[in-house]
């Protein structure tokens, strides 16, 4: 049995945080929880609410009342809210497009914070997001910083979601991953970067195989 039993990944968007921590907790046999479908399900349920994004106050409430459970399978994670499935729902357009700006408020922040702490209180626990390693578990025993360059994070995010490469769906994508990355970056609340102790992973060119083998070589050493 490891001694280690929390890990904080975090990342910019598309570096390879969820793919890495699934297959990582699925070696380790620990549970796995992706950070940012929280932050999507507050941001699919307050459009569906109609609730103003700029109302941070409404945000906050709406953050700390909405019930959100997930459940990792192994076709990836199943989203409840309110007891009702919303995975599918959770990259629609809309939410793409609103996220970054819930994600910034700090009320909203301090809800997800304590119920994702609460999830991670059982242990034995692989957590992905933008801000694990330096608030959510910030004595987390291993934490990892996961970089790639714009551009081949944008060809991931090409692949993923509509399988081509081609140089205009790119450049397209590597736009809104800079614009996102310069908004999660400057957020005054929990801002993406990594913490002092993260140990940093340069993924440009690493498959996922590799970058896994990187963070369990580093769990080995602390067992």
């Amino acid at each position: 049995m490891p001694k280690v039993s929390t890990i904080a990944i975090d990342g910019p968007a598309a570096s390879g945080k969820t793919v890495v921590g699934r297959l990582l907790s699925s070696q380790l046999g620990f549970q796995f929880l992706d950070t940012g479908l929280m932050y999507r399900a507050v941001t699919l349920v307050a459009i569906q609410q109609s609730t103003p994004l700029s109302n941070d106050a409404a945000l906050t409430t709406l953050a700390a009342k909405t019930q959100i459970a997930i459940t990792d399978t192994p076709d990836g994670a199943r989203v409840l809210v309110n007891n009702h499935d919303v995975t599918g729902s959770l990259r629609d357009p809309e939410v793409e497009a609103a996220v970054s700006r819930i994600s910034a408020v700090a009320g909203v922040r301090t809800a997800l914070v304590a119920k994702q702490r609460e999830m991670a209180a059982a242990g034995s626990i692989v957590m992905a997001g933008r801000d694990i390693g330096t608030v959510v578990l910030a004595d987390a025993d291993i934490k990892v910083y996961l970089e790639a360059s714009a551009e081949e994070r944008a060809k991931r995010r090409g692949l993923e979601k509509s399988g081509t490469d081609d140089k205009e769906s790119v450049g397209a994508v590597q736009k809104d991953l800079e614009a996102r990355d310069k908004q999660d970056s400057q957020r005054a609340s929990s801002p993406l970067r990594p913490a002092d102790d993260a140990h940093i992973i340069q993924t440009d060119g690493l498959s996922i195989e590799q970058v896994v083998a990187k963070i369990a070589q580093l769990v080995a050493a602390r067992s």
